[in-house]
C-alpha cells in the first residue's frame, strides 16, 4: 500500500471486511517487527451505542486484533478518552470494549485517568497522554461523520481522544482548527482504518445515522480527511484544519492525488447537501464553547423545530468559554452563569437544554 492510496469494502460483516481490508493493504508489512507494540485508537466521544453513528463499531476493532495476531503481532493496546463531559469507562462500557477487551485479553488505556507531557507541535506546545509514547504504530480508528463545529471529523480530529481533558478545553480556547493541525505533528497516526458504516453526518455524537456500511482504509490522515469532505459536499477551505495540517507537513490535500481502490462491489450512496445543523445554528452566538456542550444544543434546537417552537425562539442563545464573567440573557452551560436565563450544566444534556428553552420559549411567547 502506498502513501495515497486509499482501500474501500462494503458489506455487513464488518469484521471480515476488516480483515479482508487490512489483508489487500498489506498491514503486517507496514508494522514489520512483530515485537512493536501496536495501539489501536478507537473514536469513545460518548457512551453511545455505535448504531446510533458516534462511535467505533467494536467488531472493526475485533477485526484488526484477530488479523494482528493471526499474523504473529502479540503487542497490543487500545487507548482513548470521551470527551468532556462525559466518562471514557461509560463510553467503554455502552460500546462493547469491555467485552472486547476481555474476549481479546487486550489492555485499555483510558487517557481521561492519564497523565500528559508537553510536546513542541511545530511551534505550539500541546498535552499529550503518557500512554501515547507506549505505541510504536498507531493504528487510527475514527467514524466518519459530522462536527457541529468543524463541520466534519475524521482522521485528524480522532487524535483529540489522546489530549487530557484540560488540553480539550484549551483547544476550544484557540479555536480547535489549528491545535487540531497542529497535534497532528506531535502524534502520528501510521494507519487508518475508517468506520463509515453509519456515521451521523449531522452530530458528534451520534442520534441521526446514515447508512453506508463501508469501511476504508489508508495511510494519510488528511488525505483521508478531504475525501470526506467531498464526501458531505464541502470544500477542503471549509474545513480549515485540514488545509492547516496539508500545510505542517502531515500529508496531502488534493484529492485528485487519492488513488481510491474499491474492493467488490461499487456501493453508491446520495448524501443530502443540507446539514441539519445549519439550519439551527444561526440561533447561537457561540464563543469558545467545547464540543459536548455545543453537541448537545444543536440537537436540542432540531428537537424543538420538529415540534415547531425553534421559530418562536427570538433570542439569541450564548454559548461557550468566552462568556465567563459576562451578563446577558439566554445562555447554555456553566460559563453563561451570569446570565439572567441559564442552562446549569458542565455541559447540560440534550434533554435538560431541550426542556428549558421549550419552557422559556411558553413564557416570552
Amino acid at each position: 500500500m502506498n502513501k495515497n492510496q486509499i482501500f474501500i469494502k462494503s458489506g455487513t460483516e464488518y469484521k471480515k471486511i476488516t480483515k479482508e481490508l487490512l489483508t489487500a493493504s498489506n498491514l503486517a508489512e507496514l508494522i514489520g517487527d512483530r515485537n512493536k507494540m501496536v495501539g489501536i485508537k478507537p473514536n469513545l466521544v460518548s457512551p453511545s451505542d455505535p448504531s446510533e453513528g458516534g462511535t467505533t463499531h467494536p467488531e472493526i476493532v475485533a477485526g484488526i486484533l484477530e488479523y494482528l495476531k493471526e499474523n504473529g503481532f502479540q503487542n497490543m493496546m487500545l487507548l482513548e478518552g470521551s470527551w468532556v463531559g462525559d466518562r471514557t469507562a461509560d463510553a467503554f462500557e455502552v460500546c462493547g470494549y469491555r467485552r472486547l477487551c476481555e474476549d481479546y485479553d487486550i489492555k485499555f488505556y483510558d487517557t481521561q485517568k492519564d497523565k500528559s507531557y508537553v510536546k513542541n507541535c511545530s511551534g505550539l506546545e500541546l498535552k499529550i497522554c503518557e500512554s501515547v509514547k507506549k505505541v510504536d504504530f498507531l493504528i487510527n480508528v475514527p467514524v466518519m461523520k459530522g462536527h457541529c463545529q468543524t463541520k466534519i471529523t475524521c482522521a485528524l480530529k480522532n487524535m483529540k481522544g489522546l489530549i487530557p481533558n484540560t488540553e480539550k478545553r484549551h483547544f476550544h480556547a484557540m479555536g480547535l482548527h489549528k491545535p487540531i493541525a497542529h497535534l497532528n505533528t506531535g502524534i502520528h497516526q501510521d494507519f487508518i482504518v475508517v468506520d463509515n458504516i453509519c456515521g451521523d453526518l449531522d452530530f458528534e455524537d451520534g442520534g441521526n445515522p446514515v447508512v453506508m456500511n463501508r469501511i476504508w482504509t489508508a495511510m494519510d490522515p488528511v488525505l483521508v480527511d478531504a475525501c470526506v469532505c467531498k464526501q458531505l459536499h464541502y470544500e477542503v477551505e471549509e474545513v480549515p484544519y485540514v488545509k492547516m495540517a496539508a500545510e505542517l507537513g502531515v500529508g496531502c490535500a488534493d484529492i485528485s492525488k487519492a488513488d481510491i481502490q474499491i474492493l467488490g462491489e461499487v456501493a453508491e450512496h446520495h448524501i443530502a447537501e443540507r446539514r441539519k445543523v445549519v439550519d439551527v445554528a444561526d440561533a447561537v452566538e457561540e464563543v469558545e464553547s467545547c464540543s459536548a456542550c455545543y453537541g448537545y444544543l444543536i440537537p436540542a434546537l432540531d428537537m424543538l423545530k420538529q415540534e415547531g417552537l425553534f421559530e418562536k425562539l427570538h433570542e439569541k442563545i450564548c454559548i461557550g468559554q468566552g462568556y465567563r464573567g459576562k451578563t446577558g440573557e439566554l445562555g447554555v452551560g456553566h460559563c453563561t452563569r451570569n446570565f439572567r436565563c441559564h442552562v446549569e450544566g458542565c455541559p447540560p444534556t440534550e434533554t435538560q437544554i431541550y426542556e428549558y428553552l421549550k419552557d422559556y420559549i411558553a413564557r416570552h411567547s
